[in-house]
């Protein structure tokens, strides 16, 4: 017969418990010069840490369930009874608290008589027969739990009961109590479940006897009360994971131990398929975004005194505004939709969009972060917003909006297209020194949830930021086209330079020609000059597009006229038509209006193909502009996108043609602009661009001019 082999637990246990009695006796010995420091406390706790090195050492030598260890044990237990005692003393609670020393006379008592328990069983175990000798152990094992739960009860009461300012000093000597008493009633536990010792739990007893001494060296340190536990979000997200995790796969082992005793023939049929729909579920759930903002949302709430780990989110909105090289093909995300990204990340809202007011102060589409088709047609906030969000810098929840509360007046500005898309949540005003630079719009997070005060303050502080870097971009970008203004008056002054020489050579071939006239060699050379200087001023003028947005004259003008001359010019070269709805007659300056007309009707022609038709369509006054009339140039080229629209088509200095000015689009619209109208534009890549030119009829200026004599020769 082959004898078993020897266990490895005995000398763990003794390496353990020598190392705790060391610990114990050290930490003992430092704070008995120093007991005061927990007050009428301090000497039972002292007497605590050396018996409980007292104990380590009877377990080292005699085993842990050796007689001798038990009235060690016993008095460790008794000593950390009055320790507790003298702790409710200490806040004077000992006094008008009655039911504490009953229940600690009852623990003693029951401490004082583990002993005598496992004297018995040690008796029973040899002298009597099986089934006694395991009713002694199960008696022994209840007492002791029944001992370690009543001590966990009254350190709960201890620390619950105390006053704010006492619990600096409780904290520690609580904490390491209730430490051993956890442990202790875990170990007994097991033991009365089992029906046997658990040496391999009682085997780590030493190491829960190294902590308890250091919680109460820490406990009385003199930095003591700035000695606290702050694990980060980061940590408890984490922890609480795979704890949850945990749980999860001990559940699953559970259950497939369950299906295997009770599943019969079928058992391990039903065991492994068990186990290949858990995995599979929990590779579903585990990667879920819903998840993650559930499980973050909730250990914000009940573990943090605070929603946000302030530090955590300004070092990622500085990263987050700060990057580059993080757009599409690795090129710059714009700071636009940075901005968006940055107040979207505190929420965990997945997208959200950027808006900024216009010339007519409305708010404006500017960048889209993840929001994909927005159904925005016109102005995406009323007008009128941007006053209501300087003067009250509110948060709007779109949520309340459309649940009818309003209560400072904000569903006035929450347009319909808001209100109709679900993913609309949250508007959070962007101001700079009280001015509104823009507002964001957040879309609705995976784990929705009200607003608080907590968000209301990051996320004004968070927009405030982000208004200053919007407003510094755009003062940038003035002094960047104010430099591009610069550069192009000085192309100006070398073409007037030539124009001058031009100037001078025709100035002196008029003075010559009095004196020559009737030579005919003069006359032959006068024309190969005139035919040279002609030549370099068609060139020059090739060369240049007329800018300027003066309007010097406005008078009533014929739309269909205009529009039939402009086509005109492009014939044989590129088909133009004019549909004339409507006779139409504009208050407009011709020449101006002529030239929007050239303008817009060529950059029709060059974003279509050869021979794709361009239309110029005239309509007099609609019900939905009243006194305007439209003349609309429409093409089936290729089209621009929404963000070029937004912010590169009327940009001067900006063109996407080789060689090109870029300023055609901004000089008819601001010549539009001064004559009193508008310039819309409408586009599809791949399907083409329609420009719409609203002016006012001439009889509305006529109607106007009589109403008010001293309006007559302005200009809108």
């Amino acid at each position: 017969m082959i004898p078993p082999e020897p266990s490895l637990w005995p000398t763990v246990a003794a390496l353990t418990h020598i190392c705790g009695a060391c610990a114990a006796l050290s930490v003992g010995l430092w704070l008995a010069p120093r007991r005061d420091r927990f007050g009428p406390a301090g000497a039972p706790l002292v007497a605590s840490l050396l018996l409980t090195a007292l104990w380590g050492l009877t377990v080292t030598v005699a085993g842990t369930g050796s007689v001798p260890a038990a009235f060690a044990l016993a008095l460790r237990d008794l000593a950390y009874l009055v320790a507790l005692y003298r702790l409710f003393a200490s806040d004077g609670r000992h006094t008008s608290f009655a039911p504490v020393r009953p229940v600690v006379l009852a623990l003693a008592f029951a401490t004082l008589a583990l002993p005598l328990a496992t004297i018995a069983e040690t008796h029973l175990g040899a002298a009597t027969g099986h089934w006694q000798h395991r009713m002694a152990w199960h008696m022994t094992a209840m007492l002791a739990m029944l001992v370690s739960v009543g001590s966990l009860v009254l350190v709960h009461n201890l620390y619950v009961g105390a006053s704010p300012a006492y619990r600096a000093v409780l904290r520690w000597p609580a904490s390491a109590l209730a430490l051993v008493w956890i442990y202790e009633l875990n170990l007994y536990t097991v033991a009365y479940l089992s029906g046997r010792w658990p040496e391999e739990l009682a085997a780590l007893h030493g190491l829960v006897d190294i902590v308890f001494a250091l919680v109460l060296l820490i406990g009385a340190s003199r930095r003591r009360e700035e000695l606290r536990l702050r694990p980060s979000r980061a940590v408890a997200f984490h922890s609480f994971s795979l704890l949850l995790m945990g749980a999860y796969f001990l559940a699953m082992v559970g259950i497939s131990q369950w299906l295997a005793y009770s599943g019969g023939d079928y058992a391990r049929w039903l065991q492994f398929g068990f186990l290949i729909v858990g995995v599979a579920a929990a590779a579903l759930m585990l990667p879920s975004r819903r998840l993650r903002a559930w499980l973050r949302v909730t250990l914000t709430k009940h573990l943090f005194q605070h929603r946000y780990d302030y530090r955590g989110e300004w070092l990622r909105f500085n990263r987050t505004v700060g990057r580059v090289n993080s757009g599409k093909n690795g090129g710059d995300t714009p700071l636009d939709q940075r901005a968006i990204q940055a107040v979207a990340d505190i929420t965990d809202s997945p997208a959200g969009l950027l808006l900024t007011p216009d010339e007519s102060g409305e708010l404006a589409l500017a960048a889209a972060w993840q929001w994909l088709s927005p159904q925005i047609s016109g102005p995406a906030m009323p007008a009128g917003t941007v006053h209501f969000l300087q003067s009250r810098g509110f948060i709007i929840e779109i949520d309340r909006v459309r649940a009818g509360h309003d209560e400072f007046g904000e569903a006035a500005f929450v347009p319909a297209w808001m209100r109709d898309d679900p993913r609309a949540w949250a508007i959070v005003p962007l101001l700079h020194f009280e001015r509104l630079v823009g507002a964001v719009v957040l879309a609705r997070p995976p784990q929705a949830r009200r607003l608080d005060w907590e968000d209301f303050d990051l996320l004004r502080i968070v927009g405030q930021q982000l208004a200053s870097y919007l407003a510094e971009q755009a003062g940038q970008e003035a002094l960047i086209e104010a430099a591009r203004f610069d550069d192009f008056h000085r192309r100006i002054a070398f073409v007037m330079h030539d124009i001058k020489n031009l100037a001078s050579q025709f100035s002196l071939l008029a003075r010559n020609a009095e004196r020559h006239a009737e030579n005919p060699a003069f006359r032959a050379d006068m024309l190969v000059t005139l035919r040279n200087s002609a030549e370099k001023l068609n060139a020059l003028i090739a060369r240049l597009s007329r800018y300027g947005t003066s309007v010097e004259k406005i008078g009533p003008c014929d739309a269909g006229a205009i529009a039939r001359a402009v086509a005109g010019q492009f014939d044989h070269r590129h088909p133009v038509t004019v549909i004339e709805r409507l006779p139409c007659t504009l208050s407009a300056n011709r020449d101006s209006l002529e030239q929007v007309l050239l303008h817009l009707v060529q950059n029709a022609v060059d974003a279509s193909d050869t021979g794709a038709p361009v239309f110029i369509a005239i309509a007099a006054a609609s019900p939905a502009h009243g006194t305007m009339c439209s003349i609309e140039v429409i093409d089936s080229g290729r089209g621009m996108s929404p963000e070029f629209v937004r912010n590169r088509l009327f940009k001067p200095f900006d063109s996407s043609k080789p060689n090109g000015f870029g300023i055609g689009a901004y000089e008819a619209r601001e010549l539009v602009r001064a004559m009193g109208g508008r310039l819309e534009v409408e586009s599809r890549e791949g399907l083409g661009s329609r420009f719409v030119i609203h002016l006012p009829l001439a009889g509305a200026i006529r109607t106007t001019d009589a109403r008010d004599p001293d309006s007559r020769g302005k200009v809108a």
